[in-house]
């Protein structure tokens, strides 16, 4: 028997979308008021949403509860699986002992707090969003910075702000992919319309963070390397989604700031070393006394994870990895069980790619790197052990939070919160990033939000007479400045931050700067859509003589090029840095 989909069910839009609200509602007020566990909050939402999906749209309640089940069965994995992956290889890391010489070895690079998380927070995990996404820059950078001594709530806070930057094309480009096949928009000028909204945001970005940590005149002192490092992030963005495509502006733009940053830095150095209130001093290393071996030991988790995660985006090797190892399967009593509301039954199944899954990626690297770092495996897999029981919480939190976000998608709930906002005619591109914002918060995925909406924002646009591609673009744009504070990446920075039932001062730490860079993003698309009409690239729909297409990645030897070199140059660097004795500061803050 087949459900159909409710939009408006009281047959009052205003009414339906009060009563639509209150799960998401309930998020904020029980995380920013209520100050409940992530967990808590998570399953009381989802119990709430169920009942709305049932008792007010006329949801099936064996379709609701399958329907949170898809949800739970996805949160497990693939985000889940990443990351535990992900944690453990830190883990492990630090149980070797191997991660007291990266600490020394970023402290003869600064020991100044501000100019660590741009290197870690902002640069690296953009390179590993580019990569891997889905949780694990997050939760590897988070858990990099508290091991250095940063408090856990700024770790892992500015690690979920950082992250903004990269999202939209994050995981080789996936998420402008999916709005490109949904809205029949070619991927590169919707790589090229983010590609000219999104560094704007980017080059701010590292000054916003520093101010974050440290107050706006502290951030005026290191002024230099905070636009070298905006810079020549957002112009490494801006070039490679205008001029290569969507599938590796995060790995260049990434690894492009950190040679940058670290060349600027071989020769300027902050007069203050900035620390945390609470910390001791800093130690001034004026030389390291390791080898290249064992440099390169200590880093070996990171390098090997850095190859192995580049290898997984390679689609020739993804596409052997499915067809190795990845079971399909219709999810039982619920594919095609429901209506949309266009008429459309909606399949719902489940992909195991336990090969090709980004997560695994990350164990194989942690695998090989156990005996790199010198543990034995039978070390290892008490380590795996134990960040199964460090992760408990957090792993309960996100499968209650897709579960939550799939009934909301399942019943309509979604659907209703989004009729509002395209029915606000002239404005439509003001609010076109926030629908964006809430289908990231909502799902935790940039992806997931633009197949909910990119077709919704296709339509809307033509009706009101604005490009598509601008809507579409900004459905892109923002859902970036939502993923700050999904419940999904709350409990996974709190996990990596050792922040467990503390999320909801993480959630307080991110919520308003959520909003003041949402607020940004939706005057940058208005001003397209009407004044800065020549921004617009020029395009074809896909299906036409002339449709845009993209080089074909697959066989892009000129990326792969240029990776190498990027990574050459930054292997280079690394290794004379660690033989350069580092410029004492004039006095230590």
């Amino acid at each position: 028997m087949v459900w159909k989909q409710v939009v408006d069910p009281f047959t009052n839009i205003a009414l339906s979308v009060l009563v639509a609200s209150v799960p998401i509602l309930f998020i904020f007020w029980a995380l920013i008021i209520k100050k409940m566990k992530g967990y808590q909050a998570s399953l009381i939402a989802t119990g709430l949403a169920m009942i709305i999906a049932t008792a007010v749209y006329g949801m099936p309640v064996k379709l609701a509860l399958l329907s949170a089940a898809h949800g739970a069965v996805y949160g497990l994995f693939p985000i889940c699986w990443l990351i535990i992956t992900a944690v453990f290889l830190f883990n492990i890391t630090v149980k070797s002992g191997q991660f007291e010489i990266i600490k020394q070895f970023m402290a003869s690079i600064t020991a100044d707090r501000r100019l660590q998380a741009l290197l870690i927070a902002f640069s690296f995990g953009s390179f590993l969003e580019g990569t891997a996404g889905f949780g694990a820059p997050v939760a590897i950078t988070a858990a990099m910075l508290v091991g250095l001594g940063f408090n856990p709530l700024y770790a892992s806070g500015i690690c979920l702000i950082a992250n903004t930057a990269p999202v939209a094309f994050g995981s080789i480009g996936i998420p402008i992919t999916v709005a490109s096949q949904v809205s029949g928009i070619p991927e590169l000028p919707i790589s090229q319309m983010v590609g000219r909204t999104l560094p704007i945001l980017s080059v701010m970005l590292p000054f916003y963070l520093v101010t974050i940590i440290a107050g706006f005149r502290k951030a005026q002192e290191i002024m230099p390397a905070v636009l070298v490092s905006g810079i020549s992030f957002a112009f490494l963005q801006y070039f490679s989604a205008n001029f290569l495509g969507p599938a590796l502006p995060d790995v260049i733009a990434g690894l492009g700031s950190i040679i940058c940053l670290m060349i600027f830095l071989r020769f300027w150095k902050p007069k203050t070393i900035w620390r945390f209130a609470n910390e001791p001093a800093a130690t001034i290393v004026t030389d390291l006394n390791y080898t290249n071996g064992q440099l390169i030991r200590a880093w070996s988790p990171f390098i090997v994870l850095t190859i192995m995660v580049i290898a997984w985006g390679v689609q020739p090797i993804k596409d052997a990895l499915n067809s190795a190892g990845m079971a399909q399967f219709e999810f039982p009593g619920l594919h095609n069980a429901i209506q949309g509301e266009d008429g459309t039954l909606l399949p719902k199944l489940f992909k195991l790619n336990y090969l090709s899954a980004a997560g695994t990626a990350i164990l194989i690297a942690a695998l090989i790197a156990i005996p790199l770092v010198g543990l034995s495996y039978r070390e290892g897999a008490n380590v795996f052990g134990a960040t199964l029981d460090q992760l408990k919480f957090p792993i309960l939190t996100i499968a209650a939070v897709l579960g939550f976000a799939y009934i909301l998608n399942d019943s309509g709930i979604t659907l209703t919160l989004a009729e509002v906002l395209a029915n606000t005619g002239f404005l439509f591109p003001f609010f076109a990033p926030i629908l964006g914002w809430l289908g990231v918060f909502i799902t935790g995925s940039d992806t997931s939000a633009n197949a909910l909406f990119s077709k919704l924002q296709y339509a809307t646009a033509q009706s009101i007479g604005v490009d598509p591609v601008v809507t579409v673009s900004a459905n892109i744009s923002g859902g970036v400045v939502g993923k700050m504070i999904s419940p999904q990446s709350i409990a996974v920075a709190a996990a990596a931050g050792n922040l467990v039932g503390k999320e909801s001062e993480l959630f307080r730490f991110t919520v308003k700067h959520s909003f003041i860079m949402l607020f940004v993003i939706c005057l940058i698309v208005l001003a397209q859509a009407y004044a800065l009409k020549w921004l617009i690239p020029a395009y074809e729909m896909i299906g036409t003589k002339k449709a845009t297409m993209l080089p074909n990645v697959s066989t892009g030897y000129t990326y792969l090029a240029l990776l190498a070199v990027l990574l050459a140059t930054l292997a280079v660097l690394i290794l004379r840095t660690a033989k350069k004795k580092a410029q004492t500061p004039d006095f230590v803050n």
